[in-house]
């Protein structure tokens, strides 16, 4: 790739505020073009959030992961997911991690791995998701938000691709996931497990 990107390069010359919400934030810019030109960038301003890809070992080592079923208002659908959530203000990622993981699905995880970071709405939002690994489960209660309603299943990696194969799962950040599930257990990429200290994930 190349390292000179001055000619693909946007400056920003003024911003106006559109909209403040609870954690959303939009803004409409007008920024100078690499050819001189102007022109105005709407976008909103995301906290950020993680994404876990859970995975239960059976006693003869079968891998299963951990899903999740919720109605997501805007597309007016119930969508298969990973869990993933927010990050709140200052909060440490991994930690955020296992909030997330123990909140919605009731499982705490050994171990943990990050695989890397993915930005789902490129072109109107600064949002950027950091996706991780969880083995080792446990089971536990779930602790859901109030007016969070959401269903945890499992199912194998092999049912996992075919439904997105056949457009059952659309969901853009568990799409990401499944290329990292993939290539993970393929042996093609690697992870760099690590057992953390457990996090404090109280309320």
């Amino acid at each position: 790739m190349s390292s000179d990107d001055r000619h693909l390069i946007e400056t920003r010359l003024d911003s106006q505020e559109l909209f403040k919400g609870h954690f959303l934030h939009a803004f409409r810019d007008t920024v100078r073009l690499p050819d001189g030109a102007s022109a105005t960038r709407e976008y909103v301003v995301h906290p950020g959030a993680v994404m876990i890809i859970p995975l239960l070992e059976d006693a003869r080592g079968e891998v299963r992961v951990v899903l999740e079923r919720q109605y997501r208002y805007p597309v007016k659908q119930v969508m298969v997911e990973f869990p993933a959530g927010k990050l709140d203000a200052g909060e440490d990622i991994l930690a955020c991690a296992q909030r997330e993981l123990l909140e919605e699905t009731g499982y705490r995880a050994a171990e943990w791995a990050r695989a890397g970071v993915l930005h789902p709405v490129i072109s109107y939002s600064t949002e950027f998701i950091d996706v991780w690994f969880a083995r080792g489960l446990s089971q536990g209660e779930r602790r859901l938000d109030e007016g969070e309603f959401l269903d945890v299943f499992t199912a194998t990696p092999a049912e996992l691709l075919t439904w997105c194969f056949e457009g059952g799962v659309t969901d853009a950040k568990t799409l990401t996931g499944v290329l990292w599930l993939q290539n993970v257990l393929a042996g093609v990429w690697g992870l760099d497990w690590q057992t953390p200290a457990v996090a404090d994930v109280s309320r």
